[in-house]
């Protein structure tokens, strides 16, 4: 390991073969900790290659526990985290409400690592147990519409890097890989990343896969539409360049996206927005990225359109219902 730190350290790109066998080699628990910690610092100070994410993904998903949810043709919709903004559970609730629209969700997520409350700790927190069981899951996407893929649980190799993670409380190249190895691999993607050159990256790797995506991110650093300003959107079939009046909203006051000092908190954001009871500006910020989600899956249709879809399963506490049947499900199992 010393010696691939020192070619990292001598300014020197690793190939996509050689970001593979050295992810290989972490999860295999062969490199200590203070080597991680030196590796993961190596991407802190300069940006991962496209050739380098492509061999660290490939390493996940090989060493990944696979869950076959192709029937139901579902989306994913993830964001890399890390862009320090704070925000409620955007992410976790655009979900709920593209399921409550009728399009199937497999949403893959994890602990907060540089945030407070990620979608782990939030729907862990709220009674949703979080499981690897395959009948389960597909049980759950069938009935109900969504079902939570746990990182670490399909992931196990993962688990050597986690504390390290932990320790760092620090964005990393693993927040990249999030949203890129979804172990279900489904064929319609929302993603959310925390920079433009995120967004070139993940753009050239989507493109090489043969499926719809679309990848968002708003100028002013935000991994989502934030509709506090600008925010650029980059799909299969055109490269936009929109603001909040766009899609017929008002511009949103970063505060309002504020999210909870501690889970429990986060939890009553999420609650209250999900029952059609948040802030305006906290309910379109949900509408949209539901919206942009549910266009990707349903290309034909206007955006405008897709926008309404969100709203109604919004207000109608369609998205509501979804998460109760979830909790009621998982009842069930006990």
């Amino acid at each position: 390991m010393k010696e691939k730190l020192d070619h990292l350290y001598d300014h020197h790109l690793l190939s996509r073969s050689e970001a593979k066998d050295l992810l290989l080699d972490i999860t295999s628990g062969n490199v200590n900790s203070s080597h991680l910690s030196a590796l993961l610092s190596v991407y802190r100070m300069r940006s991962i290659t496209v050739p380098e994410l492509q061999g660290f993904r490939e390493a996940l998903l090989e060493l990944a526990i696979r869950v076959d949810l192709s029937q139901f043709s579902p989306i994913d919709m993830c964001g890399t985290g890390g862009d320090g903004k704070d925000t409620f559970n955007i992410s976790t609730l655009s979900a709920f409400v593209v399921a409550g629209a009728g399009q199937k969700v497999a949403k893959h997520g994890n602990y907060g690592v540089s945030s407070i409350c990620g979608s782990s700790n939030l729907l862990e927190y709220l009674g949703v147990s979080l499981s690897s069981d395959q009948t389960r899951l597909r049980q759950e996407i069938e009935q109900v519409g969504i079902c939570f893929l746990h990182a670490p649980l399909f992931h196990p190799a993962m688990k050597e890097v986690a504390p390290v993670r932990k320790d760092l409380g620090l964005r990393t190249f693993f927040n990249i890989l999030g949203p890129l190895v979804n172990p279900a691999t489904p064929l319609t993607q929302c993603s959310g990343v925390s920079s433009l050159e995120l967004l070139r990256l993940y753009s050239y790797l989507l493109q090489q896969d043969d499926v719809k995506f679309m990848i968002v991110h708003s100028l002013c650093g935000y991994d989502e539409i934030s509709l506090t300003g600008r925010f650029k959107v980059f799909s299969n079939k055109e490269e936009l360049v929109l603001c909040p009046e766009d899609l017929g909203f008002s511009r949103v006051d970063p505060a309002a996206l504020r999210g909870g000092r501690d889970i429990k908190e986060s939890a009553d954001i999420f609650l209250k927005v999900l029952k059609g009871e948040g802030s305006e500006q906290q309910s379109n910020v949900v509408i949209a990225n539901a919206g942009m989600a549910i266009r990707t899956g349903n290309p034909e249709i206007k955006l405008s359109e897709a926008l309404e879809m969100a709203k109604e399963s919004l207000f109608s506490k369609g998205a509501f219902c979804v998460f109760k049947s979830l909790l009621e499900l998982n009842e069930s199992y006990k």
